[in-house]
């Protein structure tokens, strides 16, 4: 899988003018800015497209081995900013602050991974670009293999994440009650890393960043065949932003016609797992 090589340089303050470092990507080059200043909104003549994401939540956004962020997300991300002759940002955000960062107009969308599901009145989406399942993730020698057997056991879920949701669900509420504990963590790297330390015996996650990470990870998890929960991922503009919306619409059809979002696809699962256009 590749590790996109992007440099960065910060602006800082109120009135602070970027440098951008260029990374070469998808036959062009891509310019990437980091912000670390985020008191500071975008102006009307701001070029960037800032996309803010979850940076511990491979494989859709996270920090490689190289240090620089990457990710299918990402990778989609920067394309479409190519296309629209815009310079791509990636603002790393913590995950239950998201919607005040869209908000505030410190990021443009927020594109990680991220649910439409159950979402669908509260930001201004895409149509989906990939669909999804909410799962459990055990050891393979844990002796659980269906809801019934999580009975008395501790999960992990990451909180606010839509793993989360579906288990507050009325339809679910008999499953969650009876877990011996639900704990909520930051981050799927720390659920993983209490997986692998026995302190939990379940994660519930999404399916696509569940086999990405027991791949990663070589390690001895199993996906429980039964499901939490269907869904669908999109970009989630703040509410009403229709017109950057519609150009990133437009960009994803584009990439699915002449290819390039089967060919990101490919690179990051071994096959198209999107749905723009099928």
């Amino acid at each position: 899988m590749k590790k996109k090589m992007i440099c960065a340089l910060v602006a800082a303050g109120m009135a602070a003018s970027m440098m951008l470092g260029c990374a070469p990507a998808q036959g062009a080059e891509k310019a990437v800015v980091k912000i670390e200043e985020k008191e500071t909104t975008k102006t009307a003549d701001d070029n960037t497209f800032v996309v803010g994401f979850d940076q511990d939540f491979p494989p859709m956004g996270f920090v490689g081995d190289d240090g620089e962020y990457t990710g299918f997300d990402l990778d989609l991300a920067a394309e479409v900013a190519q296309r629209l002759g815009k310079e791509i940002v990636y603002q790393p955000i913590a995950w239950d602050a998201k919607d005040m960062e869209l908000d505030s107009g410190t990021i443009d969308c927020i594109w990680n991974g991220f649910t439409m599901t159950g979402r669908e009145d509260d930001y201004t989406w895409t149509e989906p670009y990939m669909a999804n399942r909410q799962v459990f993730v055990v050891k393979a020698d844990s002796g659980i293999t269906s809801l019934e057997d999580l009975a008395g056991m501790t999960v992990d879920v990451q909180i606010d994440s839509s793993a989360e949701a579906a288990l507050k669900e009325e339809e679910n509420a008999d499953l969650v009650g009876s877990f011996g504990s639900l704990l909520t963590v930051a981050d799927y790297n720390t659920a993983f890393m209490d997986l692998e330390a026995g302190a939990v015996d379940a994660i519930a996650m999404d399916d696509v960043v569940a086999s990405y990470q027991i791949e990663s990870r070589d390690a001895d998890f199993v996906v429980l065949e039964e499901t939490l929960s269907e869904e669908e991922y999109a970009v989630g503009f703040k509410k009403g932003n229709e017109e950057l919306r519609d150009q990133v619409q437009a960009a994803l059809e584009e990439m699915a016609e002449d290819g390039t979002l089967a060919e990101i696809s490919e690179e990051w699962f071994g096959k198209d797992i999107t749905t723009i256009g099928k």
